[in-house]
């Protein structure tokens, strides 16, 4: 009988310069303990019979032993030997495509997301936060009585402003400017009523008020005296908690359709005593109060008897019970 052998030449160092002869019963169990188990896992290995010196791959085969002078040839051109190789198939090793870029497709929808919520946060945010407009006067804070606020010279933009100074001519009482600056604290008036109305109630349109000036306490004042630069009625400062007559108080007008006051709506204050518009005009003091502006009265409505309430401290509407 026949008896088959072969030649095995391993791929790692160690094996390649190793050859023995061995039966068919044996070259079934190193096959088995070297390779076929790595047939079976997962990462794809297999082995591939080649002939030497060519990548051709082939499947194994065995052959008969030849002669000692042909082994002794093995590695002649042409001559056929097994040999153990590990390959790994690319296409086995591929993963599916979802597998590959479900990261990338997770960050790109966590980034449409973020996306979305910011343009959500910005547009809804965005309209609690808007000015209200001047022209939107039913949208403005409603404006009380007890109210310390900032009247600002429509044409101007000048605030009603007062100060310890008094006239060198005229009544010689305390003197009442434009002010261009907006921090000045000479420029606040608390708005106070002329019968039972408390503070927190609504100012209706038609009302007689009275501003007093939070820092002297004197009241916003108006008679036929002449002012000091236009000539027309001069307005002052005069009184204080304790004393108040008629010439402080003024009859407030509002502009459009409004009933009540409100922040930036349009007004005029027009003087019971003599019937003048609280006035203002682009005309300066050059000396006690160099760069403010005149502050007077005048018999006509004109564009630049108009005032809006500014700045200020708004107390809230009293709730009726």
């Amino acid at each position: 009988m026949d008896t088959y052998r072969t030649t095995i030449v391993f791929q790692s160092e160690a094996d390649k310069s190793s050859k023995c002869h061995v039966e068919k019963n044996d070259l079934l169990r190193l096959l088995l303990q070297r390779g076929i188990r790595k047939l079976h896992r997962a990462s794809a290995k297999s082995f591939i019979v080649a002939p030497s010196g060519l990548q051709q791959h082939q499947t194994l085969t065995r052959r008969k032993s030849a002669p000692p002078s042909t082994l002794n040839q093995a590695g002649a051109p042409g001559s056929k030997r097994i040999v153990l190789k590990e390959s790994s198939s690319e296409s086995d090793l591929d993963l599916p495509f979802w597998q590959r870029t479900w990261f990338i497709v997770l960050l790109l929808l966590m980034a449409i997301s973020f996306f979305g919520l910011a343009l959500f946060l910005f547009f809804t945010l965005d309209s609690d936060y808007t000015s209200t407009p001047v022209s939107a006067a039913s949208e403005g804070v409603q404006i009380t009585y007890g109210s310390a606020i900032k009247l600002m010279h429509e044409k101007t933009k000048f605030r009603l402003h007062s100060h310890d100074v008094p006239y060198g001519s005229g009544s010689g009482q305390q003197s009442v400017t434009g002010f261009p600056g907006v921090d000045d604290a000479n420029s606040y008036w608390a708005v106070r009523s002329t019968d039972s109305s408390k503070q927190g109630d609504p100012i209706k349109s038609g009302s007689i008020i009275r501003l007093q000036h939070t820092k002297t306490r004197r009241w916003l004042h108006s008679h036929l005296h002449a002012s000091p630069i236009s000539g027309n009625m001069e307005v002052s400062c005069f009184g204080d908690d304790k004393e108040s007559d008629t010439g402080d108080y003024w009859r407030l007008e509002i502009e459009g359709s409004g009933k009540t006051w409100r922040q930036d709506q349009r007004i005029r204050l027009q003087h019971i005593d003599t019937g003048g518009y609280l006035h203002s005009h682009d005309k300066k003091y050059t000396r006690i109060a160099g760069g403010q502006q005149e502050v007077c009265g005048v018999k006509e409505k004109r564009p630049d008897n108009v005032w809006l309430a500014a700045e200020g401290i708004y107390f809230p509407v009293t709730e009726s019970k």
